[in-house]
């Protein structure tokens, strides 16, 4: 029986043979070629489950590949890049085109071995224009439906943080819809066409963390078998979007704050400095001025982000909003169902701009979806969730206890209202001569630029 069809681009022969024989020796059908052209004009007649492409390819290397592999567009599956100790300064670059995993040369067969198991069991990527215009082409569609003063009031402000190269902090209840403000200020900025990167500092191990965002060397600890660029490599010249800031550990808000002034940072395991340039958006839906005063923030770090701050109002302060965001999801998930021509009736599309949504956009969209799966247009099977305390389902918040303030609090509120002010007018009566208020201000230049 023929095994799967895999392709193996190496200019060097004896490597070009030897990953031949193991993946034949696995049961794949291996396809092995050593120029650039040879594995593009293959990538046009023929798809792949996976491809394993060296740095060196005869006439041009693997990174004009993935460039070429973009315009071309083509089904290579899961990448795999080999890679020799001289070329370690190419991965960032093959990195931002899409490579999922890199393997340093010479390697171990199970080391080979490990690294296809793993990039197989991740979701396929579509290659070529197609995946990146269907993407902008949905930003603009969502955008578009930003109707409500509010948001507009959001998108000039967002137009403005863009074309500033600058540190931008959105905050916002959960399921705003803070990641599209994130890519709407990438799509508009001068390095749109750069690397996108997200992380959800909630949703990775804290002991994992580290390693996502920074990488590792080989032999960093048990189970680093390979070297692992991190988060912050992949996103250089481009933005990295790091959602859910407030849950980032302590220790490592100490290397973020230093990656902010410095724009440098070491691998896990690692002895060299490495530098990006990477614009950061970063995002939460907690208080971190409130998680600054308890301790649990550095306040360093939250001046460092906190350069532009954005804040995404809820669902039900733009209720205008809600029939347009329902038949948006209604058009977008029924193709995708393959429940084509579902529509919402006027009795349900009048429960559902009644609705509180605690969960904000998020919420709506996965009562949508359930509409559209139960094909229910009418709302009489799907249960609309209850609300939050302090929300009555029609858009207007209850009273609610007041949270209580210890002293302290209080007087650091006070004291923070009361500094801000004093340093507002005294950049104003010296014209943002900022070295001159320091002076004034009785503190140094440094620390005046961290509370700017």
């Amino acid at each position: 029986m023929k095994g799967r069809p895999v392709l193996v681009a190496e200019a060097e022969p004896v490597m070009r043979q030897h990953v031949r024989s193991l993946l034949q020796h696995w049961g794949y059908s291996p396809v092995a070629v050593s120029s650039l052209d040879e594995a593009l004009a293959i990538l046009s007649q023929s798809r792949f489950l996976f491809s394993i492409v060296g740095m060196e390819l005869n006439g041009a290397d693997g990174v004009d590949f993935l460039r070429e592999l973009k315009i071309q567009g083509g089904e290579p599956g899961p990448v795999i890049m080999l890679f020799d100790p001289p070329n370690i300064k190419r991965i960032p670059a093959a990195t931002a085109l899409g490579v999922d995993d890199f393997i340093q040369k010479p390697f171990k067969p199970e080391e080979l071995e490990n690294a296809i198991k793993e990039v197989c069991s991740r979701s396929p990527r579509v290659w070529g224009r197609t995946s990146s215009d269907a993407a902008i082409g949905r930003l603009d569609q969502e955008i578009a439906l930003w109707r409500s003063p509010r948001m507009q009031d959001l998108w000039k402000v967002i137009e403005q943080a863009a074309i500033v190269d600058i540190t931008v902090l959105i905050g916002g209840e959960t399921g705003t819809g803070k990641d599209l403000v994130a890519r709407a200020i990438h799509h508009l900025s001068s390095r749109k066409s750069r690397p996108f990167v997200k992380v959800n500092c909630a949703a990775v191990p804290r002991e994992l963390l580290e390693s996502e965002l920074f990488g590792h060397e080989r032999g960093a600890f048990t189970g680093a078998h390979q070297l692992k660029v991190g988060k912050f490599e992949s996103a250089d010249h481009g933005a990295i979007f790091l959602d859910e800031i407030g849950d980032l550990h302590p220790a490592l808000q100490a290397k973020l704050l230093h990656v902010l002034q410095d724009g440098e940072f070491s691998r896990v395991g690692g002895k060299s400095t490495i530098k990006v340039d990477v614009r950061i958006i970063a995002a939460t839906n907690q208080d971190l001025e409130s998680a600054v005063a308890a301790g649990q923030f550095r306040e360093d770090l939250y001046y460092r982000l906190n350069v532009i701050q954005i804040i995404v109002p809820p669902l039900r302060a733009r209720p205008e909003e809600i029939p347009l965001l329902v038949n948006y999801f209604a058009q977008r998930y029924s193709r995708l169902f393959n429940r084509e021509g579902f529509t919402v009736p006027s009795k349900a599309m009048e429960r559902l701009v009644q609705h509180g949504y605690p969960g904000n956009v998020r919420e709506l969209e996965n009562i949508v979806k359930r509409m559209i799966v139960l094909n229910d247009p009418l709302l009489r099977t799907t249960t609309l969730p209850q609300a939050n305390a302090g929300d009555d389902g029609n858009g207007a918040p209850e009273p609610t206890e007041p949270r209580a303030l210890s002293l302290k609090e209080i007087a650091r509120h006070a004291a923070l209202t009361a500094e801000r002010e004093a340093i507002s007018r005294m950049l104003e009566q010296t014209r943002w001569n900022r070295v001159k208020a320091a002076k004034l201000l009785n503190i140094s230049y440094r620390a005046l630029l961290y509370k700017i």
